[in-house]
């Protein structure tokens, strides 16, 4: 019987004819491809069909890829954001320093304008902190005594008085501002000249007309200066703006509210005045006027007739000696009051 091999382990040609057959096949193709073009339709059916399984091979890796420059991506505007933050922080702080100094530069612009059209000296004073009592309204300045600071010297802004100067030391000075309760200062109305004294109403920060008569001539909206009559503030310096008018019937004085027009609790630079207005001298006291009893004439100092002094008597014993010769002098007779009077005049 002769043996032969299942069929699934038939072997047809050789491998090697095998290898052969198909590399003539692929040269064959090359060159007629090369040199006739003929398998360019092939080749595009080919890439059509095969796309969809090139994609689908290709996935894999386009996915790793894909999230790999996701969390790259992810970490990269996370930190570009946290450097855009703190470069906007300091941005920021560098505008709010800018534009600072560009409101005090504009603040001191107007202080040189205004220094300009004061007649006295002055000097530029900057705020550094409020008084510690909280009921009062003062402010401590950072020039004293070393830069020429007295008490009593006026403070101003460029739009008009701040305060004056109530505690003086070295290096620093207290002013008290004009809203303070135990401040007053003499202004007038600029539209009519009407004076009156302005004094402070305390937290409230107006300041009050006091003792005007119901029918003053005070309207809303008139500007109150100073009027120069208490030889501290120089005249025409802007106080402040009438805000309220109340005139009562009933009782004997108006009430007149303003508001003060100077940056009282603003601005941070000022100008102290370091010299007060020159007033002329004060005339002479005129002596009192002469009364009922100026009008009679001194009395003269009367003399007291005085008693003559007898002789000293010797004793019996011894011989009486011979008195001395003593000068008498004689009494004038007493004058009555009326009789002085008339001697006198």
């Amino acid at each position: 019987m002769e043996y032969s091999p299942p069929p699934l382990f038939k072997q047809g040609a050789p491998a090697r004819v095998k290898v052969i057959v198909f590399a003539l096949i692929s040269i064959v193709l090359l060159l007629v491809d090369a040199r006739m073009n003929t398998l360019a339709t092939i080749r595009q059916v080919a890439g059509t069909v095969l796309y969809p399984l090139q994609m689908a091979a290709l996935m894999p890796r386009e996915a790793v890829t894909t999230m790999g420059g996701y969390f790259s991506s992810l970490s990269a505007l996370q930190k570009e954001v946290h450097e855009l933050k703190t470069q906007q922080a300091g941005t920021a702080l560098a505008m709010q320093q800018a534009r600072l100094q560009m409101a005090e530069n504009v603040h001191l612009r107007k202080l040189m304008g205004a220094r300009e059209h004061i007649p006295v000296k002055s000097i530029i004073s900057e705020i550094l902190y409020d008084a510690r009592d909280p009921s009062a309204r003062k402010i401590v300045l950072d020039r004293g005594a070393r830069s020429g600071v007295a008490l009593g010297l006026p403070v101003i802004d460029n739009a008009g008085v701040v305060g004056q100067v109530t505690r003086v030391f070295p290096f620093t000075s207290e002013v008290t501002l004009l809203t303070d309760k135990e401040q007053a200062i003499p202004v007038q109305v600029l539209r009519n000249g009407l004076r009156s004294v302005a004094y402070g109403r305390g937290n409230s920060g107006s300041l009050e007309l006091r003792f005007m008569t119901p029918n003053a001539d005070v309207q809303v909206g008139d500007v109150l200066i100073t009027s120069g009559l208490d030889g501290v503030y120089p005249a025409g310096l802007a106080v402040a703006k009438v805000t309220q008018v109340e005139n009562s019937a009933s009782g004997a004085f108006g009430r007149v509210v303003c508001q003060p027009l100077a940056g009282v609790d603003r601005n941070r630079q000022l100008l102290v005045l370091m010299s007060l207005p020159e007033l002329p001298p004060r005339p002479p006291a005129e002596p009192p006027p002469p009364g009922k009893r100026s009008q009679l004439p001194k009395m003269a100092p009367l003399d007291t007739p005085r008693a003559p002094q007898a002789a000293p008597t010797a004793p019996a014993a011894r011989p009486p000696a011979r008195p001395a010769p003593a000068t008498v002098t004689a009494a004038a007779p007493a004058q009555t009051p009326a009789a002085a009077t008339e001697t006198a005049r």
